[in-house]
């Protein structure tokens, strides 16, 4: 059987990597648009209702203007915007959230397709806070690194351009004023009380993600050492395919025999998973000073965006969700 697909914004940076990857399969087709009917609400509302699924992959308000199109009550829809991944109604797509998730994706109409950095931020988090190793009201820390490609054509247009005033930053911090929009669906995937404080930066590169959660092992509910952050990590994604936890072996050698002489480790490369729908995450510490961190590594144009709304979009189809990943 052949499913019918269209994406609702397959100009943009996410829409044309869910197109590449869904390019070759024999098993969808993908609806396109006329591009000189690309505004055309009717053109767009036609589509809108007609293909068996939708992604849209649009700014907020355009999405929620694509949902108030879409008459029929069959069209399954996936979601890439941040408009809908804390609305009623709507599942969150992130399949390995827990045991219960896959099958609520699989018979759900309306999925809201995780951000790049909730993503690997929750993949760390909850499972800790279900082992109860982690207190709900625990005061977390989130940062890392993401390509310039997560900040949209604007950030993408600026670090790709010409050289010019206060475009050629290696590294650059935002989300200063500590209420980002991802803030909403870290705590409501969690179970944590509130809102990590959270310190996102982007570097000169363009897509790829480390994310890092800091942890006090002495405030954590029995004081746990890395064996346990660690045994807790593995159960939860035990057998899945797109989430694996590196082995304590692999991280304590990423520590010490890897590491220089001024302590900089060999292999967290943010490039490392590029182009691939996976996720890897780490499990660091030093038990004597008391510290660990928990560091995801993935592709924030892959699990965390394109490769994620294709997992999903499998999964709503019926389809192998591994298909075309």
């Amino acid at each position: 059987m052949t499913h019918t697909v269209f994406i609702d914004g397959e100009a943009g940076t996410t829409g044309l990597q869910i197109r590449d990857r869904l390019a070759a399969r024999g098993d969808l087709e993908v609806l396109s648009i006329d591009p000189a009917r690309r505004k055309d609400p009717q053109a767009r509302a036609e589509l809108l209702n007609a293909a068996d699924a939708v992604v849209l992959c649009l700014p907020d308000d355009a999405s929620r203007e694509a949902v108030s199109l879409i008459r029929s009550n069959t069209v399954k829809v996936i979601d890439a915007s941040t408009a809908f991944r804390t609305a009623p109604g709507w599942v969150y797509g992130f399949p390995e959230k827990s045991r219960e998730q896959r099958e609520q994706i699989r018979n759900a109409r309306r999925v809201a397709n995780p951000g790049c950095w909730p993503t690997g931020f929750i993949a760390l988090v909850r499972p800790l806070v279900e082992a109860g190793l982690l207190p709900r009201d625990y005061p977390l820390t989130a940062h890392g690194v993401s390509g310039y490609t997560g900040g949209g054509k604007g950030l993408i247009a600026e670090m790709e351009g010409e050289p010019a005033s206060g475009t050629r930053d290696a590294y650059r911090t935002y989300g200063m004023t500590l209420a980002h929009k991802h803030l909403p669906e870290m705590v409501a995937n969690t179970g944590i009380d509130g809102p990590p404080v959270f310190c996102p930066a982007v570097g000169r590169y363009a897509q790829g993600m480390i994310v890092e959660v800091p942890l006090h092992l002495a405030r954590l509910t029995g004081r746990p050492g890395a064996a346990d952050l660690h045994a807790a990590l593995a159960a939860a994604y035990e057998g899945e395919r797109f989430v694996e936890v590196a082995s304590l072996a692999e991280c304590a050698e990423l520590q010490s025999a890897r590491a220089g002489a001024a302590g900089y480790v060999a292999g967290l490369d943010p490039e490392a998973l590029n182009g691939a729908n996976r996720m890897r995450l780490h499990v660091f510490a030093n038990e004597p000073a008391g510290q660990a961190r928990l560091v995801a590594l993935l592709d924030n144009l892959g699990k965390g965006a394109s490769g994620a709304a294709v997992q999903n979009l499998n999964l709503m189809l019926g389809i192998d969700e591994g298909e075309g990943l």
